[in-house]
């Protein structure tokens, strides 16, 4: 994803192209190292400061990097969305991190289409801060363990206490940190003594009253199950599937939604929402079905996540191809925005399908006799 507003200087498009490329790899190490997230975060804090200082990009509320911003923003919670369904082992915060993800992801949708900044006040990013919140209690703590009011309170306070005067700060007011405290330095030194504070409660009020930890430092995501044993489960889950199941429906708008977000700012693409959604639907529909095709062969080498990307990559480069051309024609097929658009859909796609079978094998146990676990969300 090459953006439209590149300066020509060689340097500026080198740095640019080198910062979107930090945001768009860094998250893929979220799934097997969490708290990559904040590598992830301080990239998205610090990218306009380094663009605004060093290149002529317009990185102002109403310039063309905002929505390039937002849709990365989006690119690295959808992947640690999708890693809580690896790793979380918590049902009750599962669900309300579900909650929480997708509603900012309406909300930014909404934001792309209406553009008014409001809706991101309305619409708050509580998921990123929630997601490493859980991350860092599980560094030591058995987040299973805890019940879903402590989850509830968690996200609520997070939301009403952090997220909605950040996103006041940011999206209304548009104020910006480093300018506040170049103005007023009193600012800065207030914010530093509150962190500083809050490190000091927590580590002399809070930690000595918490039990012991439940095991050591775990910084890398909880082991699964080794390949072989792993393949054979997803073939499993993948025959059980139905084409009328919520895994599809939530497949279908996880990616609708991200498509919408990333085809309002590419500026080859010349599709509307609708036909973004529809044809993205469809394509989803015809991974189902190669999925569960390759799950009727015995596999064919699920354990192998490398393959599977590749041969689905090229798969849904096609199905992109074939949309486009029924829904908007292909004169002037904008090549480059059509192979990122299936490295989306690919990768999305692939991680779902590789770690939903670990959540259904993980919440089965938990399940009262004769529920159906693997049919929800």
């Amino acid at each position: 994803m090459i953006p439209d507003f590149v300066a020509t200087s060689t340097d500026d498009s080198a740095l640019v192209v080198a910062i979107v490329a930090a945001r768009l790899l860094v998250p893929l190490l979220i799934p097997r190292l969490p708290l990559a997230i904040v590598v992830a975060l301080v990239l998205d804090a610090a990218d306009q400061t380094i663009l605004a200082e060093f290149t002529d990009v317009d990185t102002g509320e109403d310039g063309p990097y905002q929505s390039y911003d937002k849709a990365l923003d989006i690119y690295y919670l959808t992947i640690a969305y999708l890693s809580t369904i690896r790793n979380w082992t918590s049902e009750p915060a599962f669900r309300v991190g579900q909650f929480l993800f997708f509603y900012r992801l309406v909300g930014v949708t909404l934001f792309e289409l209406l553009d008014e900044r409001v809706l991101l006040l309305v619409f708050p990013n509580t998921f990123e801060y929630y997601f490493i919140v859980y991350e860092l209690i599980r560094l030591r703590r058995d987040p299973s363990a805890f019940p879903a009011r402590v989850w509830i309170l968690l996200a609520g306070g997070i939301w009403v206490f952090v997220k909605l005067p950040q996103e006041y700060w940011i999206h209304v007011a548009q104020r910006d940190f480093t300018d506040t405290v170049r103005e007023y330095p009193a600012f800065g030194v207030a914010c530093v003594l509150g962190v500083v504070g809050v490190v000091a409660l927590l580590l002399f009020v809070v930690r000595p009253r918490l039990p012991e930890p439940d095991w050591s430092w775990r910084l890398r995501a909880d082991p699964i199950p080794t390949p072989p044993e792993l393949a054979r489960e997803r073939v499993t889950h993948r025959l059980s599937r139905r084409f009328l199941s919520l895994e599809l429906l939530e497949e279908a708008a996880l990616l609708s939604l991200v498509c919408v977000i990333f085809s309002q700012i590419l500026p080859g693409v010349a599709v509307t929402p609708v036909q973004t959604i529809l044809g993205i639907s469809a394509i989803v529909v015809a991974n189902f079905g190669v999925s569960v095709w390759s799950a009727h062969r015995g596999g064919a080498g699920l354990e192998h996540t490398g393959r599977v990307f590749a041969v689905r990559l090229t798969l849904n480069f096609a199905f992109v191809f074939a949309a486009t051309a029924i829904l908007a024609g292909t004169e002037d097929f904008p090549v480059a925005d059509g192979l990122f658009f299936a490295y989306l859909i690919t990768l999305f796609l692939v991680l779902y399908d590789q770690y939903r079978p670990l959540y259904v094998t993980r919440f089965r146990r938990q399940a009262p006799t004769g529920a159906r676990s693997g049919a929800s969300l």
